[in-house]
């Protein structure tokens, strides 16, 4: 059985922690690393969040993802899921913070899964009425599937659409 969903309020050291992360998987990769992203509502001031600081790693490709593996490993990282049903997500890995938990997703960098994360992110910064319903439904919803986080995700899925596609008519309106 997973963890239950627990939304924490907003902690000020998630982007600290993220900044800690970057650096060392930047040092730990050298040039494989065409940008980190700190993504997911630890990303968002003021949201709340699960305590989970998600982060994406951008590459170039599989090949690069296996040649990271060993060593994001030798950093820390040794919760290695497998995305095998994406060609553009490969690997999510997880480590423990000093004050949360991590989740690194290497996905190749620029693709549409790397855009909608940066362009979700960057709507709700700038929109602080939507991400104030996004954190109330959040809210809502771990209570209602607090022990089903596939459920809890599920359920957040159509919001996340309709801001990508609310983001993605503003980009063309301009």
């Amino acid at each position: 059985m997973s963890k239950p969903v627990l939304i924490a309020r907003y902690y000020p050291q998630w982007p600290v922690l993220y900044e800690h992360e970057k650096s060392r998987i930047i040092k730990a990769l050298a040039q494989k690393a065409l940008a980190v992203e700190h993504i997911g509502s630890t990303s968002i001031p003021g949201l709340g969040s699960k305590n989970i600081v998600d982060m994406m790693l951008g590459l170039q490709g599989p090949e690069d993802a296996e040649e990271c593996l060993p060593r994001l490993m030798n950093i820390g990282y040794n919760d290695v899921t497998p995305e095998p049903g994406d060609p553009d997500w490969y690997y999510c890995l997880g480590t423990d913070l000093a004050a949360a938990y991590c989740h690194l997703h290497l996905i190749r960098y620029e693709s549409n899964r790397w855009t909608n994360h940066l362009l979700f992110r960057d709507y709700l910064r700038t929109h602080a009425d939507v991400a104030q319903n996004y954190n109330q439904l959040k809210n809502q919803l771990a209570i209602i599937h607090r022990n089903d986080r596939q459920a809890y995700t599920q359920a957040k899925a159509s919001f996340i659409e309709s801001i990508l596609n609310q983001a993605n008519q503003q980009k063309t309106d301009r």
